[in-house]
């Protein structure tokens, strides 16, 4: 039996701990502690490092410590049998593109391509070569404080993601523990409160809609009229296609794959929802194409739809609507706005 208990190896002060057999706890004068295995190799004394007391527990050193003695008594030099182990386990950016493989099985093209892009944004330039066991939430603190106050919602998301990949390396045996939530909660600064979406006050928008009526017809302008009275999100409009729509019904199927909760959902459109479809309709290119091309005849751009209200120099975003569109619904015992406006 070992020498140090989990108490007495949380609560050591710096120096070396011996835990017996050659198993050592260091504690340095910062605080920072790690393991370290001392035996004997062709009759020479070797110290070989077993890695971060934060990453491995008392009980897992030990498991090391006695593989490693196990390989110097069959002869084998346990430098290179720590290493192969090594090797096994990947770093921060190879476990994060693993656990995105695994799991844009279940999410949009959209939410896919933002997971993965934001880490390889903000995070892999200062911890993606880090081994995925060896990540502490000193580590993650720092890689986020660029971004924890300067783009805050971008911020939480990415430390979220990385949460998921961290806990994705656990359950496939790559890390002894999960993400370091706790700890890192504690040496985050607090943000801010999260805001929602910029939205127009429901009263500003009929005023809205005559403005965008009285300018010159494009398709963007059009997409945006159309998320006003479907209350849609910009994705939703903007990947639309023909034979999702049924004009004679007046039903708009979105499938499963363009939704945000991954379920197929079906709207009923109104007056003015099929006014704008029936003046894009001039524009159709194939029975199955896109509902709103840019001019290259592809699916336009986010940016396409919020320039429009920037230009108009309106302090709101077009997923606003949605939020107008709700308090709307709250207020009035009539119609919810935009279904009463007449054609464009």
């Amino acid at each position: 039996m070992g020498k140090l208990t989990i108490v007495s190896a949380r609560n050591a002060k710096p120096g070396r701990h011996a835990d017996g057999q050659g198993l050592y706890l260091l504690v340095k004068p910062s605080g920072s502690k790690s393991w370290l295995l001392r035996v004997q190799v062709d009759g020479c004394r070797r110290d070989i490092g077993l890695g971060s007391y934060h990453v491995f527990t008392l009980t897992e050193a030990r498991e090391r410590a006695a593989e490693l003695r196990k390989a110097a008594k069959l002869g084998k030099d346990p430098v290179i049998a720590r290493d192969q182990d090594r090797r096994k386990v990947p770093t921060f950016k190879e476990a994060a593109k693993a656990c995105h493989t695994e799991m844009k099985k279940g999410w949009t093209d959209k939410h896919a391509a933002m997971f993965l892009s934001s880490l390889e944004t903000h995070i892999f330039p200062t911890i993606g070569n880090i081994r995925v066991d060896q990540l502490e939430a000193l580590q993650i603190r720092d890689a986020l404080a660029p971004i924890w106050h300067r783009i805050p919602d971008m911020a939480r998301k990415v430390r979220i993601r990385i949460g998921m990949v961290l806990n994705y390396a656990h359950g496939q045996g790559w890390r002894p523990n999960e993400a370091p939530v706790r700890a890192l909660s504690l040496l985050l600064s607090k943000q801010p409160a999260a805001g929602n979406f910029a939205a127009m006050p429901y009263q500003e928008v009929p005023a809205f809609v005559a403005g965008i009526r009285s300018k010159s017809e494009t398709v963007g302008r059009l997409a945006l009229l159309f998320l006003i009275f479907t209350a849609a999100r910009s994705g939703e409009v903007r990947s639309a296609r023909w034979s999702h729509i049924d004009l004679k019904h007046r039903l708009w199927h979105r499938p499963a794959e363009l939704m945000k909760t991954r379920v197929t959902h079906t709207v009923t459109l109104n007056d003015a929802a099929i006014s704008i479809l029936e003046r894009v309709e001039l524009l159709r290119g194939s029975e199955d194409g896109l509902v709103f091309p840019n001019s290259k005849g592809v699916q336009m751009s986010d940016m396409t739809i919020s320039k429009i209200m920037r230009d108009m120099k309106l302090p709101y975003v077009p997923h606003g609507f949605r939020s107008s569109f709700t308090v709307s619904i709250g207020a009035q015992k009539g119609p919810p706005i935009g279904v009463e406006e007449g054609p464009p």
